[in-house]
């Protein structure tokens, strides 16, 4: 119809900033960050309570242009929970369509299949201790490949002990192995687990795990935001 004005599609976005990448196989990286508003998991350790509510609706087009002017090629989608949103599939494969390489911060509770392929999934894994495990949606383990990585945040021992018998019981080692996975990613919860005795646990265990440090609070401290 003449005259009829057509909505772009939107996101509500909590913040869009440039930094350093704290985690994943990817630290250390210079990234663009895509922060969308929006979780319907509540765990008990998150560190971005503040992407809950709130936010500002940004066109798609517009989300884009930001990126791009920010000018470097990493670009993660994160949240809150990015999947939660049908349109962040969208955003995902505009992005790498401009040419970006796209990594997706994702909890594991909504079904990745849909995500364009070219995507890198950090799917973190729900423990025990979040008090969250059970949305873990174990069907996104089949539809994980070689540029794909797991992330479990271990609260305490009885995190540790769920972990490494949900990689044996799943064949994640063995997927790592055999570069059917790109990594087993270990993240303690910051100020909560004694690191030393993490770091025995995994070393005890065996399994082909990364043990990793959030490095953006290492820089700029656990409460600083667009960091």
């Amino acid at each position: 119809m003449s005259g009829t004005v057509v909505e772009q599609p939107f996101l509500r976005i909590t913040e869009i900033f440039h930094s350093v990448q704290g985690e994943s196989t990817w630290a250390g990286l210079p990234c663009t960050f895509v922060r969308l508003t929006g979780c319907p998991l509540r765990c008990v350790w998150c560190d971005t309570a503040y992407a809950f509510h709130g936010g500002e609706r940004m066109a798609l087009d517009e989300i884009l242009d930001r990126v791009r002017g920010i000018g470097t090629n990493l670009v993660e989608v994160t949240g809150g929970e990015p999947l939660s949103h049908p349109n962040a599939f969208v955003l995902v494969a505009r992005l790498l369509d401009a040419g970006h390489t796209v990594l997706v911060e994702t909890s594991g509770a909504f079904d990745v299949a849909p995500l364009d392929a070219r995507a890198h999934k950090i799917m973190d894994l729900k423990c025990p201790g979040s008090g969250e495990s059970q949305r873990n949606l174990l069907s996104n383990l089949d539809h994980l490949g070689p540029s794909d990585e797991v992330k479990f945040v271990i609260k305490d021992r009885a995190d540790w002990d769920w972990t490494a018998r949900t990689i044996r019981e799943h064949g994640l080692d063995a997927k790592v192995r055999n570069g059917r996975l790109a990594a087993l990613l270990v993240s303690p919860v910051w100020g909560e687990v004694d690191l030393e005795q993490l770091a025995g646990w995994v070393l005890e265990s065996g399994l082909p795990v990364r043990f990793q440090m959030q490095l953006h609070k290492l820089i700029w401290g656990p409460d600083k935001k667009g960091v």
